[in-house]
């Protein structure tokens, strides 16, 4: 008696050509297979299905009851089968009304959301996105379930599993800002003016440090920080009404002094670039809709200078 794990399913592709055909010689020819290798096809179909299925008649090979009754129900299996084997449809972006769901820092949020949503407005007006916050933990279970499309924030502060897909958007580098006509602070500042002033510091997770904290402590300096706040959005109104300092990536700054009067100037300390990514899941790598949005953050990444 057959079962799944025994049949051969090839041999459904042959059964529907003897059921068109009612013919050995010619469905030898419909699966350029010799007639010997058909019959031997036929025979072992026989066997699979325990019924003798084509039967010689004075008028020529009939199908049996069985073999009549197999024939919608593998004609729909089949069809079925080629649309699964097909590669994915193109992604229309201009009709389609999915929703997009990001997870990024309010830093990533503020340079690229817009661009993107202006990008995304011009081609698929329907389109819509859903921006979430970045949590502590990495989103894993989100990005392999589809619940959450991308993560877009710092490669290092992120931190992913190896397993899953990374690139990167575009390097930033860390600066500090201090209000214009700072009484301390005219100038790019010395280690020493730097650690003197009190600071502001940016923390989402709510730790009471940063990488430059760390730095410092590894020079054995130690700068004091006056307020910590979870997110850049009152940052540059807090640094622009007061004598702190604010240390934060340089293409966020340069955005900041165009709303408020603010100075830029260079970390007095030697940091790393910070390298900000997108991170998905493997899973959705040949997904066409996937692939259209990743390929417009990354041309948003690419263009983010000439943007601002």
């Amino acid at each position: 008696m057959s079962n799944l794990r025994t049949f051969d399913l090839n041999l459904l592709v042959a059964f529907d050509v003897l059921m068109r055909e009612l013919n050995v010689t010619r469905a030898a020819e419909q699966m350029f297979v010799t007639q010997s290798a058909m019959s031997h096809i036929l025979h072992r179909l026989r066997q699979q299905l325990d019924d003798p299925l084509l039967v010689k008649t004075p008028t020529g090979m009939k199908p049996t009851e069985r073999a009549l009754a197999l024939i919608e129900p593998v004609r729909a299996l089949l069809t079925e089968m080629e649309q699964l084997i097909q590669p994915p449809l193109e992604f229309e972006a201009s009709t389609s009304q999915r929703r997009f769901v990001l997870a990024a820092t309010d830093y990533l949020e503020f340079l690229l959301i817009p661009a993107l949503t202006g990008a995304i407005d011009q081609i698929a007006p329907s389109i819509d996105l859903h921006v979430k916050r970045t949590e502590a933990a990495f989103p894993v279970t989100q990005l392999e379930n589809g619940s959450l499309d991308v993560v877009l924030g710092f490669g290092s502060v992120l931190n992913p599993p190896t397993h899953l897909r990374c690139q990167t958007l575009f390097d930033d580098e860390m600066v500090c800002v201090v209000r214009q006509n700072h009484p301390l602070i005219r100038t790019a500042p010395s280690l020493e003016d730097y650690i003197a002033v009190p600071h502001m510091l940016i923390s989402w997770k709510g730790t009471p440090a940063g990488i430059i904290d760390q730095h410092l402590q590894e020079m054995g300096l130690e700068r004091r920080i006056k307020l910590i706040v979870p997110n850049f959005l009152s940052a540059p109104l807090i640094v622009a009404q007061t004598d702190m300092v604010l240390s934060l990536p340089y293409k966020l700054a340069k955005r900041f002094t165009k709303f408020v009067p603010l100075e830029i100037f260079p970390v007095p300390i030697q940091l790393p670039a910070y390298d900000l990514v997108m991170i998905w899941h493997p899973l959705h790598d040949k997904d066409p809709a996937h692939q259209w949005l990743r390929d417009k953050i990354v041309a948003i990444g690419q263009d983010i200078d000439g943007i601002y």
